[in-house]
């Protein structure tokens, strides 16, 4: 039997889109003679549809786009997520299924058993879990299709007793096929495979893996589907961050006659979750999530051009480099906005730095908008000394000219803001918090100078006196960022036992941090939790991002 694994990017409720891309790619597996085409979880209607599935409307639509493919599915079968209803009264009105198509027919369906309630996901708001399973029976082959489950860890959730391919290895499957949509982060390509290699060994079965690529807002599918063999062995290996079709014939005793990829003994054998931050983890893979994140949100936004203050610093500098590169360089505007405080070589490296890129730029001195804001304001002011509130006015006087140029000429403005800042508070609402999408929001400090690094593998493009310099916000004469926040080496590994791995401050004192830095960066995260919470979406890299992945209160005592 002749499969074709269709790893494809799909829109959230674009479903003339999503159908035409469907049926290209049928079209395609046929001409490659092949027997069955597999397509990812919910790729009628792109995942995660969240909330649209709460419309009768978006429901019928994904109906209608099945009976359009069915009349390709002729020669082929076709193997596709789609949501469908819950006859029996009780429980939701919908499950999370796989249609196969065959004879322009709807063959069978099967429906996801574990539905996922952590991090991004919230399956079960909108989704009851199958309570009944089967294998698809298709040209003679037994196929146990599962829904993303094959890559889930049970753990003692009750909800997730009952593992789906326990249930079907009792009907004597020939293959397992699993329909994914599993997000991109930079832990997670290793221990995915872990997990796969772990369920192939447990059931002696080749196993087919379609996972979805593309960007959906904050979310990065990192694509990667592949196919194993009942040794568990990695036969075939998807594209990463990019559309793929992956074919494989599986003899009818399920041997698998291609060229493998990596023994079973080379592949990682339990998941990994590094106990330690490292600044340099995947940073090849993290900029190719990033440059995808930026294109699908402009280009299912309906937006091409963008824009953003360069300041001569590193994160506006790399933030700059990936829009040029997922965009096109000519599409992205840097607006120089320096201040009485800003240095000359901030400007100069701004200037080198779109000069290398060839993008567009302007300048816009802000002192005097900012001085005529403290004519405005000394009655009020009077005397008062130069602090914060000074500082804040030329980070929202830049907001504010960022976001006049955006609306007059129908830009997304880039924010800048990186993780380190953004989990710190060390930013203004309104001003340098301002922006469409994050670019960086989900990278700490020490990975905005790898990624630069990364940028400049082949020639400077970053300036390296961008790089070398100290970082500062330059909102006061002589300001350093060390002199608000710890140095970012240290920061970023407190930071991260903190979020990612969800340790409290005695457990990070007790890894040798020590006490009053531990204590000052828990409290300055969870008392700025208000500011996050008007934050932008964050193209999300890491296993625990700001936004709708983290959901902790804003007024709270803990930790505070």
């Amino acid at each position: 039997m002749k499969i074709v694994l269709a790893q494809q990017n799909y829109h959230i409720g674009h479903f003339e889109h999503n159908t035409e891309k469907i049926i290209a790619a049928i079209t395609e597996a046929k001409m490659q003679e092949a027997d069955l085409i597999v397509f990812s979880e919910l790729s009628i209607c792109g995942y995660p549809p969240r909330d649209f599935l709460e419309f009768k409307d978006f429901i019928q639509r994904c109906h209608d786009s099945v009976n359009k493919i069915a009349l390709h599915a002729d020669t082929i079968g076709v193997l596709l997520g789609c949501p469908s209803y819950n006859e029996v009264p009780e429980g939701k009105d919908l499950f999370n299924s796989a249609y196969l198509l065959y004879n322009q027919q709807i063959q069978d369906v099967v429906h996801k058993t574990l539905l996922p309630t952590y991090d991004v996901f919230d399956e079960y708001r909108y989704f009851e879990p199958a309570f009944q399973w089967h294998v698809m029976t298709f040209k003679g082959k037994k196929l146990a299709v599962t829904i993303c489950e094959d890559i889930w860890n049970l753990g003692d959730n009750p909800l997730y007793r009952i593992c789906p391919m326990d249930e079907l290895i009792k009907q004597s499957p020939d293959i397992m096929i699993n329909l994914s949509a599993s997000p991109f982060d930079y832990t997670h390509v290793d221990d995915r495979k872990a997990i796969i290699k772990a369920n192939v060994n447990k059931y002696k079965l080749p196993l087919l893996y379609c996972n979805a690529v593309g960007s959906q807002t904050e979310i990065v599918f990192d694509g990667g589907s592949f196919i194993f063999d009942q040794h568990a062995n990695l036969i075939a290996e998807g594209k990463y961050f990019e559309e793929d079709l992956i074919s494989v014939v599986i003899q009818d005793d399920g041997n698998i006659e291609m060229p493998i990829i990596s023994n079973a003994a080379d592949l990682p054998s339990q998941e990994l979750n590094p106990l330690m931050y490292d600044h340099t983890l995947n940073i090849p893979l993290i900029h190719d999530a990033i440059v995808m994140g930026i294109k699908d949100y402009f280009a299912k936004m309906g937006f091409s051009k963008a824009i953003l203050g360069s300041s001569g610093g590193i994160d506006s500098a790399v933030t700059l480099a990936l829009a040029c590169k997922a965009l096109g360089a000519e599409n992205v505007r840097a607006i120089l906005l320096p201040s009485q405080f800003s240095t000359d070589h901030s400007v100069s490296d701004a200037e080198q730095l779109s000069k290398n890129l060839q993008n567009p730029y302007d300048t816009i001195p802000i002192k005097p908008i900012f001085d005529a804001f403290m004519t405005a304001l000394q009655p009020i002011y009077q005397d008062l000394p130069f602090n914060v509130a000074e500082e804040n006015i030329q980070a929202r006087t830049r907001g504010n000219l960022l976001m006049a140029i955006a609306n007059k000429f129908n830009l997304i403005l880039l924010n800048t803001t990186n993780k380190s800042e953004c989990a710190t508070g060390y930013g203004t609402l309104y001003g340098d918090m301002a922006g469409g999408i994050a670019v960086l929001g989900d990278v700490y400090k020490m990975q905005v100078y790898a990624l630069a690094k990364y940028i400049n593998r082949d020639a400077e493009i970053i300036p390296q006196h961008i790089i070398d310099k100290a970082p500062s916000a330059e909102l006061r004469p002589n300001q350093k960022d060390s002199d608000s926040l710890p140095d970012y080496r240290m920061l970023d590994a407190i930071l991260y036992q903190y979020i990612e791995r969800r340790q409290g401050p005695r457990d990070i004192i007790n890894m040798g941090f020590e006490a009053d830095i531990v204590n000052r960066t828990m409290k300055l995260v969870n008392m700025n939790e208000y500011k996050r919470n008007q934050f932008c979406p964050i193209i999300r890299v890491s296993p625990k991002a700001f936004g709708v992945g983290r959901r902790v209160p804003i007024v709270a005592k803990y930790l505070s």
